[in-house]
């Protein structure tokens, strides 16, 4: 190996020789898409958010040292986009949030919760397929 590294140093031409990019255009400019992704809640902003709105709300409790919450957060996100303008869907971090989360008895986490005229209407407790999820929000929409 010591070797091969003398050769390498010793030829002036390896040295100077300019390194060209993979990639050597610019890639093409792409139209913004905006993505519509769970928004975030809070104790101040559940009120307004999820309890006032005109759409039902599904509401995602959880944790971020929650390992099934980081599985289930891109479902939600999914969910969100898929059902964008009919749903709306929020998550709500339980540790910089105690208040909602016990007022409405979040024990186990994830909990999601729907929301429809200011009232809850159904709760999904743990990691559950998404399926499930989009199986019980169709019934508020």
């Amino acid at each position: 190996m010591a070797l091969t590294a003398r050769r390498v140093a010793a030829a002036p031409a390896a040295r100077t020789q300019a390194v060209r990019p993979a990639f050597s255009r610019a890639a093409p400019r792409r139209s913004v898409v905006v993505r519509a992704e769970a928004g975030a809640v809070n104790d101040d902003t559940f009120k307004s958010v999820v309890l006032e709105s005109n759409v039902p709300v599904l509401v995602d409790f959880w944790a971020p040292w929650c390992g099934p919450c980081r599985i289930i957060a891109p479902v939600v996100d999914d969910i969100a986009k898929e059902f964008n303008g009919k749903l709306k869907c929020v998550k709500l971090n339980t540790d910089e949030s105690p208040n909602v989360a016990s007022e409405y008895g979040i024990r186990s986490i994830p909990t999601i919760m729907v929301f429809k005229g200011g009232k809850k209407c159904e709760t999904i407790i743990g990691a559950v397929p998404k399926a499930t999820i989009v199986q019980t929000v169709e019934k508020y929409l």
